[in-house]
């Protein structure tokens, strides 16, 4: 039972944002498709299935998903295998040069393969001097699609597969070189079955990307390969096709409620186990014969070439000429600072850039703060409510983005009593209300796992001592959470500073984010300037989103490798335990007569920290 007023006050806005922001508008999805004047009507239905391009999207999006769950791993468990699992020279260069989408995706991704092997591309109009007869337009269509979307969602496997095959144990390996088995076997036998359950996850996460892909179609399908998310947008553009939006979104929301139930049922069905109860650290292997050895070279360094030609030569790119640009005519003696020049001192220029930039931290900043309350509440009060609400708000990964913002235009175009009779729709804050509600989901994972890991004996020895509860907040769960709530702050604004899918529906025409400006500039043929400010805003978002990395990232990985010699670590889980140890350690007035030691007891309200 809640016993703070503060914890009732965030209980019922809690409530009120769940019922108005998550579930309303969705329910009122299905009403604006089946029961448009108050009565039920199949005539959406009827005008889909009778649209051959809109069945031909349907089926487009699922072969997409079923093909990219499959390239992805591919790509994804060959480059994790070189930079992790096998003796490879050079591996720390190819990491790099893997990682680079780690820094820049989405509508940047395509418009920067666009760039390289589109029908003015550089790779194209060099093969049409060898080639003269080449179909200039050969990089476009379903194969474009799956080969951008492929290489940009490889992102997961050097996260979380990275992590999981350092966890292998060498003893099981060496077990089954003693027993004669190959270096063929032992990967397929013992390696890959031990990561199997995250293999399994980021499949589930590639088909998902693929169903609801919205970017790498627009800019790369051409007229021959659009999926669902395209189609959407189109009919969602005009009053008159809503209706036929609505429920192609409540389609690809029921495909994609369908597969996670269906995947996620097979994984529960499957079992995985370590042959090890006390992993020994994982030893590179060496790959002993000659030829796959070689083929191996030449495989991690083909792949390398391709990751990093689109942000090197986006780069150089970036400060040559618009006309240099334009013919694909680069030479060293045409860069100059020019344009970023302009980009950073035209306001027209600089405009979008700034709007990303404010957006991102406000929505990031948002969540952060208001999650960091609300999980608080869910890990303190465990019952029936806070459970329904921690389901309620994973909604938002249930449903792909589209559906999401039709949700909110179609809810909130005019004045509504949830919003205490305003609107939403044409309005700048639309589009910070959808990039907080898709934000949710992964924030709330994070944040919970980053609680649930504090040692609750501080917390009561705190409330003994007679600390209140904004005591306890302020001086042990926050200096313990913040780590996290910082690197989930900065990876929600890595992801939201290029956003294209959601910001294209929502954006409002004086507020433009870099997402719809970016894919503008792809398709102008009129302005000599909009490739290269394209350019500048790649490499800016490049530096920004390396600069968040290393402040999530490096800082720590820096800290570890200067630890003095025969310093202990940390145990995994607990880098954060001494830093609340040492809030916990300060003298608190009137311990010694109350017969608890001062490094049992957080300081209560009013205590001053020692100098």
């Amino acid at each position: 039972m809640l016993k703070s007023p503060f914890a009732v006050v965030s209980l019922l806005i809690l409530s009120w944002f769940v019922v108005a922001l998550l579930l309303w508008p969705n329910i009122n999805l299905l009403f604006e498709t089946f029961f448009p004047a108050g009565e039920f009507s199949g005539r959406a239905v009827e005008r889909i299935l009778s649209s051959e391009r809109a069945m031909r999207s349907l089926w487009n999006s699922l072969l997409l998903a079923l093909a990219l769950a499959v390239s992805t791993n591919v790509v994804g468990v060959f480059i994790v295998l070189v930079t992790k699992y096998f003796h490879i020279r050079g591996s720390r260069i190819l990491w790099l040069g893997y990682a680079t989408t780690l820094v820049y995706g989405g509508i940047v991704v395509a418009a920067a393969y666009r760039f390289i092997y589109g029908s003015d591309g550089i790779v194209t109009e060099a093969l049409l001097q060898i080639l003269p007869g080449m179909d200039p337009d050969w990089f476009q269509g379903f194969f474009a699609v799956l080969v951008v979307m492929t290489f940009a969602t490889t992102t997961n496997h050097l996260l979380f597969l990275s992590s999981a095959i350092a966890k292998v144990d060498q003893q099981t390996i060496e077990a089954a070189k003693n027993m004669g088995a190959g270096d063929w076997t032992i990967l397929r036998r013992v390696v890959l079955p031990t990561v199997k359950p995250m293999i399994f996850a980021i499949t589930i996460l590639s088909f998902l990307t693929g169903l609801g892909a919205l970017s790498a179609p627009i800019v790369l399908g051409g007229r021959d390969f659009q999926t669902i998310a395209p189609m959407i947008l189109s009919f969602a553009s005009s009053p008159h096709s809503r209706d036929l939006a609505a429920l192609m979104a409540l389609v690809l929301g029921m495909a994609t409620i369908a597969v996670l139930v269906f995947l996620t049922r097979m994984e529960a069905g499957g079992t995985y186990f370590s042959l090890s109860k006390v992993a020994t650290p994982l030893d590179k292997q060496r790959i002993s014969n000659p030829v796959a050895n070689l083929a191996v070279h030449a495989g991690a360094y083909a792949l390398f070439l391709i990751y990093i030609a689109p942000p090197v030569l986006i780069v150089l790119y970036s400060f040559v000429d618009s006309y240099s640009i334009e013919t694909n005519a680069f030479a060293v003696a045409n860069m100059s600072w020019e344009n970023y020049q302009r980009v950073l001192t035209q306001p027209n220029a600089l405009r979008p850039f700034l709007v990303s930039i404010t957006y991102s931290a406000l929505a990031s900043a948002i969540v952060g703060v208001g999650l960091l309350v609300v999980v608080r509440i869910l890990v303190k009060y465990r019952n029936g409510v806070s459970t329904t609400f921690e389901y309620l708000l994973h909604v938002p990964w249930l449903l792909p983005g589209a559906m999401i913002a039709l949700g909110l235009i179609l809810s909130f175009d005019t004045s509504s009593p949830l919003l205490f009779n305003n609107a939403l729709s044409g309005t700048p804050v639309i589009l910070l209300v959808a990039y907080v509600i898709i934000k949710i989901p992964f924030t709330l994972r994070l944040m919970k796992a980053a609680f649930a890991s504090i040692n609750h004996s501080l917390e009561e020895a705190a409330v003994l001592m007679g600390a209140g509860n904004w005591t306890i907040f302020r001086r042990i769960l926050l200096p313990a959470v913040l780590p996290v709530a910082a690197a989930v702050f900065g990876l929600n604004f890595i992801s939201l500073v290029d956003d294209y899918d959601t910001t294209v529906f929502l954006a409002h025409p004086l507020y433009q984010p870099l997402g719809p400006v970016i894919h503008q500039n792809t398709q102008s043929t009129t302005d000599l300037n909009a490739r290269a400010n394209t350019f500048v805003y790649t490499v800016l978002i490049m530096v920004i989103s390396t600069a968040v990395m290393w402040l999530v990232y490096g800082r720590t990985t820096t800290q570890r490798r200067r630890r003095p010699r025969g310093q202990r670590e940390a145990p995994s889980g607990s880098e954060h335990v001494p830093s609340v140890a040492r809030l916990v350690h300060q003298p608190v007035p009137g311990a010694q007569a109350t017969g608890y030691a001062p490094a049992a007891a957080a300081a209560p309200a009013g205590a001053e920290p020692r100098s």
